[in-house]
C-alpha cells in the first residue's frame, strides 16, 4: 500500500514565519494541506500572519500553530518543538527563514564598526540557522520514513550576498556564504537518516527587508535584473521551497533564485 500524498503529511516548521519569504511559504504550503508552525520572535506580527493564512484558505481550514522562537534561544525553540510533536508528531520539514540585514561598511565615516554588529548578523544568520538545524535533525532521525526512505528535508535561506555581496556587506554576505558552506556537509551527514538538505540563494525579493530602501534605490535595484526585469515575488520562492520538498533528488545543493542579477549590483534583500 503507498503513502498517503507528502503535502497531506508534512510537518513543517517555518522560522522568520511572520513575515516575508517566511509567510509565503507558510501561506503556499498551508494552502497545499500541510501542518504548519509559524516560529517567528515577533508574537503580534505571528498573530496577524496566522489570521491572513486562515483568511485565505478558501474552503480548507489550514492546520496552524503561531509559536514565538528565538532561533539564538535554544530553550525557546526546544519548547516549540516538544509543542508541535506533541500535537502532530515529529517534524519533517524545516524551512530556515529567519534573518536579519546590515548595511555597514567595515570601516566607516564613524571609525571601525563595532564588533558586536558583526557578531549580531552572524549569530542570528548563521548559528541562529544551524541551532534549528541540529535540534530539529535530531527528532526528525525517529520520524517515520516514507517509501523512500525519507524521513525529512531541510530547507536553508541563502542569498544571492553569498556569492556577489557588495560593499557595506561584509556581515551579511558572510553569514550567508556560511549557510551555503554548511547545506553540503550536512546533506552528506544526514544522508544516512534520510533527511536532504538544501539551500535557497533569492535576489532582490519584495520583502519588508526592502522597504527600508529608498523608493529611488529600490527603482535602481530592480534594474539589475537581467530577467524578468523586476523584483522576486515571495510566493515564486515558497513555490521554489514546495517544489524542493517534492522532488527527492534535490539534495545538497544552492538554487539560485534572482533571475540572473547583475554582478556589479547584487544586493541581498531577503
Amino acid at each position: 500500500m503507498s503513502s498517503k500524498p507528502r503535502s497531506q503529511s508534512h510537518i513543517v516548521c517555518i522560522t522568520g514565519a511572520a513575515s516575508g519569504l517566511g509567510l509565503a511559504t507558510a501561506t503556499r504550503l498551508a494552502h497545499a494541506g500541510m501542518q504548519i508552525a509559524l516560529l517567528d520572535r515577533h508574537p503580534e506580527a505571528l498573530t496577524e500572519a496566522t489570521a491572513n493564512i486562515r483568511q485565505t484558505a478558501e474552503d480548507k481550514p489550514a492546520e496552524i500553530q503561531a509559536l514565538t522562537v528565538d532561533v539564538t534561544d535554544t530553550a525557546s525553540i526546544e519548547i516549540a518543538l516538544d509543542h508541535v510533536q506533541a500535537l502532530w508528531g515529529i517534524p519533517t520539514v524545516l524551512i530556515n527563514c529567519a534573518g536579519i540585514l546590515l548595511a555597514k561598511r567595515a570601516v566607516g565615516k564613524q571609525g571601525p564598526m563595532p564588533l558586536s554588529d558583526f557578531e549580531h548578523v552572524i549569530r542570528v544568520n548563521l548559528v541562529g540557522t544551524f541551532n534549528m538545524i541540529r535540534l530539529t535533525a535530531h527528532r526528525m532521525q525517529n520520524a517515520q520514513p516514507d517509501d523512500d526512505g525519507e524521513r525529512g528535508v531541510i530547507i536553508n535561506t541563502a542569498s544571492i550576498a553569498a556569492f556577489e555581496g557588495q560593499v557595506g556587506q561584509a556581515a551579511y554576505s558572510a553569514s550567508k556564504a556560511g549557510v551555503v558552506g554548511m547545506s553540503l556537509p550536512l546533506a552528506r551527514e544526514f544522508s544516512t537518516s534520510g533527511i536532504r538538505v538544501m539551500a535557497i540563494a533569492p535576489g532582490l525579493m519584495e520583502t519588508p527587508m526592502l522597504g527600508e530602501l529608498s523608493t529611488e534605490a529600490q527603482m535602481a535595484l530592480k534594474a539589475t535584473s537581467i530577467f524578468p526585469k523586476r523584483l522576486g515575488k515571495p510566493d515564486e520562492f515558497a513555490m521554489c521551497v514546495q517544489h524542493i520538498i517534492e522532488n527527492k533528488l534535490l539534495n545538497g545543493t544552492v538554487i539560485r533564485l534572482g533571475g540572473a542579477v547583475c554582478r556589479r549590483h547584487a544586493r541581498g534583500t531577503d
